[in-house]
């Protein structure tokens, strides 16, 4: 059958770049506990963690007895998701999918949550409506993004003036913005939240930082390989990422803000 998907070759792309995401797994492990929390799961609940990543999200709800289904685009990950889920004896169901299309039957979860995945499907009608579609009636859904005002999402803005998004494709901390995703939610949802927190990510240099997002963040890891005949270039970004992380970071410590969001469906 031929792929009608007009983003076949960007999502391509995020499958090889966020397959390089899990050595930054550890930083994420709190921010999973707080989401959990925040989605008010509980061992009765039947939840499903959109582009799950490592599963760190998907363990944490699995650890405290709820039933959890997870998938992601990048096959490495739903790997090293299953070797989580096993050393953590937790069983839960890793399957390789697309938030824009999830193998899911309608109404088939209490909970859907995404921490910092969903926001990077290119087209936000079609991931919430996929999202909600597979929620119950009365179930909830929540999500962790980064802000457009702080360090991830003006990190991203520095990337998007060296290596624009594709055309059609919104900004991620669109995602970041109470008002944006008010609209997305509209008419589907009640009882809209919204909480703050930080990921505090050890900072002994910003360029130690900056080399580790190189290795481990998709839209770095593109940036970096376009720009790799250009040192010019290479070198002007690299001075603006390091100038940005010397801003967040204190007693080394760099503070990645970001936003949780939580609705009931109607």
């Amino acid at each position: 059958m031929q792929n009608t998907d007009p983003f076949s070759q960007l999502k391509a792309n995020q499958k090889i770049g966020w397959g390089l995401f899990a050595p930054l797994e550890a930083i994420t492990i709190p921010a999973a506990a707080r989401l959990v929390e925040f989605a008010e799961i509980n061992p009765s609940h039947m939840v499903l963690d959109c582009a799950c990543g490592t599963g760190v999200v998907a363990i944490t709800a699995a650890r405290m007895g709820a039933k959890v289904k997870a998938l992601d685009l990048a096959p490495a990950l739903i790997e090293r998701a299953k070797t989580n889920a096993a050393l953590a004896q937790t069983e839960i169901e890793f399957v390789e999918g697309d938030v824009e299309s999830l193998p899911y039957a309608d109404t088939s979860f209490d909970v859907v949550v995404s921490q910092f995945g969903h926001m990077f499907a290119p087209r936000p009608d079609v991931t919430i409506k996929e999202m909600l579609r597979v929620l119950k009636p009365g179930g909830r859904i929540a999500f962790s993004t980064w802000p457009k005002d702080h360090f991830i999402g003006l990190m991203f803005d520095i990337v998007s003036q060296y290596t624009p998004a594709p055309e059609g494709v919104p900004p991620v901390t669109d995602w970041g913005d109470p008002a944006f995703v008010g609209e997305r939610l509209a008419g589907t949802v009640k009882d809209l939240n919204f909480d703050r927190n930080s990921i505090l990510v050890p900072s002994l240099s910003p360029q130690h930082n900056r080399d580790t997002f190189e290795k481990t963040a998709a839209p770095i890891i593109k940036l970096v390989g376009n720009l790799k005949d250009d040192p010019k270039k290479l070198s002007s970004f690299r001075f603006e990422l390091e100038k940005l992380i010397a801003r967040f970071a204190k007693d080394n410590v760099l503070h990645q803000h970001y936003l949780m969001s939580r609705a009931t469906k109607i």
